[in-house]
Order: structure tokens, then sequence, then C-alpha cells
């Protein structure tokens, strides 16, 4: 255990450091407040015992100084002083000193106070690990609330979280949002025969191929609930979207996953509803209806024989001041 001693007396510096070194302790020893404050980010000791009055920066100042150098690290600071005044305590407690000790002091009395307040030290720094672990516990069950147990990917809570942020900063720069929907065609087929095992690795395969397809670290793909996904495509148009939609569908096709119960091909396949809004300036209300043009168009990939991508359709209208109607852009292609 290292003590920085910070006295400008060298009789009483030497009685001191003296004790210390008899208690079995590390002492060093600092001239005045200048020297203390250097030795002090240079050795980093347990625990400082610091006179106030020295000449140039006194104990008040040099206190204050520690203070303002530490961040989550404590150090003890026992002002060891001849001033008696109430008003010097207050100031040496306020200035950030944990105790005051009136000199003269006996070897038996300085050795007591720095045993209680390096246990303070002590229990503070178990209390500054528990909490370290538990902020970590916390942001692990925070990580882990976001995730699919599943597939490993961002699940349905996660999905609403970043649809809505994306919306916000998308409406901030008038940049165009896309949304996919997907669905994994005919998967009770697939369940019922294969079983719910292989449904499952199926399913991994799946969440896998699809978020290795995205290209850019905002894009989102979620699973958002059973065999049904959802990709969420910040400052993208309907062309890209369209785009990313059909790399996603060529991709699982050509994953060729046995599927001999599939009415469209022998293999896994899965059908994409494409939508694309500019969000308005007045809310968060046209989420739903984001939501509910890409699950229609989702509907009507199925519809039309499956294994397709479809763009939304009409106008995606968003409650709000004035009703505004947001149209759905049209592709590049």
């Amino acid at each position: 255990m290292k003590i920085l001693v910070i006295e400008d007396t060298v009789t009483s510096a030497t009685v001191v450091c003296g004790w210390l070194t008899g208690m079995g302790l590390t002492a060093l020893h600092a001239a005045n407040g200048e020297a203390g404050l250097e030795m002090f980010g240079s050795e980093r000791p347990d625990l400082i015992l610091l006179d106030i009055i020295m000449p140039g920066m006194d104990g008040f100042e040099v206190a204050r100084h520690i203070r303002a150098q530490e961040k989550d690290n404590w150090t003890p600071i026992i002002f060891l002083t001849a001033r008696a005044d109430e008003k010097d305590l207050q100031r040496a407690i306020e200035a950030g000193g944990d105790d005051y000790i009136i000199k003269p002091v006996s070897e038996i009395v300085l050795k007591a106070k720095i045993n209680a307040v390096y246990r303070m030290a002590q229990m503070r720094d178990a209390l500054c690990q528990v909490k370290s672990k538990l902020e970590k516990a916390n942001r692990e069950l925070q990580r882990l609330s976001s995730i699919d147990g599943l597939t490993g990917i961002a699940n349905r809570r996660c999905f609403d979280e970043v649809l809505l942020r994306e919306w916000r900063r998308c409406s901030r720069s008038s940049s165009p949002l896309s949304l996919l929907m997907l669905d994994v065609d005919l998967f009770k087929l697939f369940n019922d025969h294969y079983g719910h095992q292989m449904g499952d690795e199926c399913l991994k395969i799946v969440a896998h191929t699809l978020v290795e397809t995205t290209q850019r670290p905002n894009d989102m793909v979620t699973r958002y609930g059973g065999e049904e996904f959802a990709t969420i495509l910040p400052e993208t148009d309907a062309g890209g979207a369209l785009a990313v939609a059909e790399a996603m569908r060529a991709g699982i096709e050509g994953l060729r996953i046995d599927h001999a119960w599939s009415s469209v091909m022998q293999a896994v396949t899965i059908s994409v509803g494409v939508a694309c809004v500019i969000p308005p300036r007045d809310g968060e209300a046209g989420i739903p209806a984001l939501i509910k043009a890409a699950d229609d168009a989702l509907y009507r990939a199925k519809e039309g024989g499956r294994n397709q991508v479809k763009m939304s359709q009409g106008v995606i209208r968003v409650a709000g001041p004035g009703m505004a109607n947001i149209g759905v852009l049209p592709p590049r292609l």
C-alpha cells in the first residue's frame, strides 16, 4: 500500500514517513502542493496525507485538483494539519477530503485513521466492481432482449424500435425509407413433412442468408414472427429496395433446400413485399400504414404464385395534421 505524504515541514514529514514504513507501508514524500500533484499522477498512491499550510498551492487547492483528475477511481485524502478551526475542517471536506486530523498526532491514532479510511476505500472499490458487473449484465440482457432466440438475428421488438428510429431520421432528412416483408413459402408443409427440428434449421439458414444479402450497416433484417421476416432499408428508394428484395429471393432459391411438398418448386423459396415512402415531418402515425403496404404487397406476391417480389401500389395514407398522403416512390428500373 502506497501512501503519499504532502508536507512542507521536513521534521513532520520525516516522522510520519518513518511511522508509515514501520507499519509495513510504502511512504512517498512531496515537499509542496505542486510536487504532490505531480507525484500523484505518476505514482497513483492508495491514500494521501495532506497538510493545509504550504508555500504556493495550499492543501485545499491540492485536494480539489486531485478530485478533478479522478474519474471512476477515488483516492482517500486525510488532512493532517495544525489548524483546529472548524471552518478549516468544513473547507477540507468540501475540497474533497475524507478525514481531518489535528497535529500533533500519535502513531496509534494515525494508524487507526489510515486503516479506517482505507477500509472505506476498499468497500467503495467493491461496490464499484459490483456496479460494473451489473451494468455489463444489464447491457447483455438488453442485447438478448433484442435478439431472436432461434435465428440469432434481431427480433420483433428490435424491429419496432429500429423502424421508429429510422422513420424519424429519414423524416428529418426527407430521405426515402423502404420496408420489405418476406415469407417462407408453404413453410407449414415443410414443417409437417420434415419435422420441426428441420424447420428450425431451415429458418436459421434463411435468416443468415438474408442478413448476408444486405450491404449497408443501417440495413436491418429481423424475424417478424414465425416464418415471416422484415427488412428495414433506410435511405433506400424503391429501385434500391426492389434490387435488395430480388437478391434475397434469388439467394434463398439458390440454396436449393429440399422442399418436396412445395407447389412452387422442389426447394425452399420466399415471397417478398416492398413498400417505400418519404416519412412526413408531422409524427410517426404513418408507420403502421408503411407496414400494411409492405404486407399487402407480400400478399399479392403469394397470391401471384409465390417466389416473387411485388411492389406496393397506390398511396400510403398517413394520419396526422392535414392527413398527409405519402405516394409510393416509383422504382428506378
